[in-house]
């Protein structure tokens, strides 16, 4: 269940400036907002299935860029924008209780996101839930935030493929399959290799900073294009739903349907 959230600018706070790779902060912000109530939080996940042992590492969901008037100074790494408020799209795998527990726990809430430079802090004046797509086997979608490709090779190297690289469509694939094993309970009785991904589009890179400017900082590299996928509707909804390829719940692989 996808839900568009909109969001008001509160510049007197901070500002209006955003670092480029904003996504673990936004990540960050999204589970505080769905922990701040333990019984609500523990109850929806009971609703939809899920082992509520470890019960905060939940994480079939993504979220789109954020969207609104804006220009990108390249040169310094920020984006600023403009306007009094900006669309924020967030996606959820789970479909039981999901709309009242998300406007419920969403509306209204206060939030930061951003690093030690430029923060913005954010008001959400309207969280409304989006008609469900009807699904085919046979979809096109369009990224709204970079879709993460990860291989680790023999040497323990990791690899960012990709969409247009020959291994991608498996890797893929495997990835949605396992999606649906962690949500349902069950293996998706369907050949992995009649599945099909087609890029429609030149992919275009993103390299995303993650935990910017600590320790801990890493990069992972994206990609953004417009693709086809032939596969089972139950995989259909799984990619509109919680993203295509990996560290959906970090802002990647979120995507809509052309």
């Amino acid at each position: 269940m996808r839900f568009k959230l909109t969001l008001k600018i509160n510049r007197e706070k901070y500002g209006d400036t955003l670092p480029l790779s904003y996504q673990y902060e936004a990540s960050s912000a999204i589970y505080r907002i769905l922990s701040n109530s333990d019984k609500e939080y523990s109850t929806w996940l009971h609703d939809n299935g899920f082992n509520l042992e470890p019960k905060k590492k939940f994480k079939l969901f993504t979220f789109s860029r954020i969207f609104g008037d804006y220009k990108i100074f390249k040169d310094i790494a920020r984006i600023k924008y403009f306007g009094e408020a900006v669309e924020w799209y967030v996606s959820f795998l789970p479909e039981q209780s999901t709309q009242k527990f998300i406007e419920g726990l969403f509306l209204n809430q206060t939030f930061e996101i951003g690093d030690k430079k430029s923060t913005v802090q954010f008001h959400i004046t309207c969280v409304e839930a989006m008609p469900e797509p009807i699904c085919s086997e046979e979809m096109e979608f369009e990224t709204q935030s970079p879709m993460c490709i990860k291989l680790r090779t023999e040497d323990g190297h990791i690899d960012y493929l990709s969409p247009k690289d020959v291994r991608a469509p498996y890797l893929v694939f495997t990835g949605l399959f396992d999606k649906y094993k962690a949500f349902y309970g069950k293996s998706l009785e369907y050949p992995l290799e009649d599945c099909k991904l087609e890029v429609l589009s030149e992919p275009r890179s993103a390299l995303i900073l993650i935990k910017s400017g600590t320790i801990a900082q890493t990069k992972v590299r994206g990609f953004q294009c417009r693709f086809k996928v032939k596969a089972p509707i139950e995989i259909q909804k799984i990619i509109y739903s919680s993203g295509i390829g990996v560290q959906s719940s970090v802002g990647f692989g979120c995507v809509e349907v052309k």
